[in-house]
């Protein structure tokens, strides 16, 4: 009995390492949704409200380390407050590059990973609407791209894949009025693997 466990743990070690080691690539569909907040500088406040992204995602690895590119349509969304109480709904679309490198732990089709990189987004499309007609002193001039930085964990269980990360935005969001302005959020996404 002794034997056939120690057996077994073995050949469970082994496929893991072998899954680690040998090259690998995953292709597949992911959608989810996000919680946005701008950086709280210049006299204003901002709430976190919920948007959406859709896209794709692709991962290369081996000997432990993966590298994740994706490519996905992402709607953020959320509300300020300037210093009188003036209220101003801002909702941008973008085109949002993230490059990943991570690793992964576990076997059988069942992991967990953690992963770190840089993120491009494209604005693609800004609205902003306002309380009254004063709001219009708080208007946010986007910049046609931003940096910032994705932290995440992840977890695959055969083809489907659960991940959560947190975005810390690198770069100013605004050319006027806010230009320490930086995007925060939070975002949550299941992802099909197709190949």
């Amino acid at each position: 009995m002794k034997r056939s466990i120690l057996v077994l743990l073995i050949m469970c070690a082994g496929s893991s390492l072998q899954a680690q080691v040998i090259p690998n690539f995953d292709f597949g569909l992911k959608a989810g949704v996000n919680l946005s907040k701008l950086s709280k500088e210049n006299g204003f406040s901002s709430e976190n409200r919920s948007g959406y992204l859709a896209g794709i995602w692709a991962r290369v690895g081996a000997m432990g380390l993966h590298l994740q590119p994706e490519l996905y349509y992402t709607v953020k969304t959320t509300d300020v407050k300037d210093a009188s109480g003036q209220s101003l709904s801002v909702d941008f679309t973008s085109i949002d590059l993230p490059i990943l490198v991570g690793t992964k732990i576990g076997a059988l089709g069942i992991g967990g990973r953690i992963n770190t990189g840089p993120v491009i987004a494209f604005v693609i499309d800004d609205q902003q609407s306002f309380e009254n007609a004063v709001g219009n002193s708080t208007r946010f001039n986007y910049k046609d791209q931003a940096l910032a930085w994705q932290f995440g964990a992840g977890l695959d269980i055969k083809k489907i894949s659960f991940d959560l990360r947190y975005e810390h935005g690198l770069s100013k969001i605004s050319r006027s009025g806010y230009e320490d302005t930086k995007l925060r959020l939070f975002n949550f996404s299941l992802g099909l693997k197709l190949y």
